[in-house]
């Protein structure tokens, strides 16, 4: 299986860069891991929801360059659907066992994701209802793909 993380944004934080690079490790024991960074636009302070819109739009057009025509698309949005670990796993699991070779997860920029993208997705997925940085939803999202695939080996997994 080939997972791609699609996000906007570079990892500044060193942190942040040390726990991403950890899970890769980790994750190729698993799957073909690849990371895609598109840039963010500057978004001004109090810009109006046109100026908004706008911002998103350019985010998903850079994203969507990156979107495999044949991959299954999991886009991350806070309407989406919210899964436990175990969920989570067996959804990867199915995809693989259906014959997706690729799962595409998108994470967008400080606004979130533009409705085309969202349009896109074969899946939504929540994390939870609260705002997350994009750059700490990296990091949360590889330890839940991590913990998926331990889940799938039915090797031992903290609770």
């Amino acid at each position: 299986m080939k997972i791609s993380i699609l996000s906007v944004g570079k990892v500044k934080e060193s942190y942040f860069r040390d726990a991403i690079a950890e899970y890769s490790k980790r994750l190729s024991k698993y799957c073909k891991l690849e990371i895609i960074e598109v840039a963010d636009e500057k978004t001004p302070d109090r810009a109006s929801e046109v100026v908004c819109e706008q911002i998103k739009e350019k985010e998903a057009q850079r994203l969507m360059r990156h979107v495999r025509e044949d991959a299954y698309v999991i886009a991350l949005a806070i309407e989406g659907k919210q899964l436990d670990s175990v969920e989570l796993a067996q959804k990867i699991d199915q995809l693989g066992i259906t014959g997706k070779s690729q799962i595409q997860f998108v994470i967008g920029g400080s606004l979130g994701l533009h409705e085309s993208l969202l349009k896109r997705a074969d899946y939504k997925l929540s994390f939870s209802r609260m705002t997350f940085p994009h750059q700490l939803m990296r990091v949360i999202l590889l330890e839940q793909i991590y913990r998926s695939y331990r889940i799938i080996a039915g090797e031992p997994y903290h609770k």
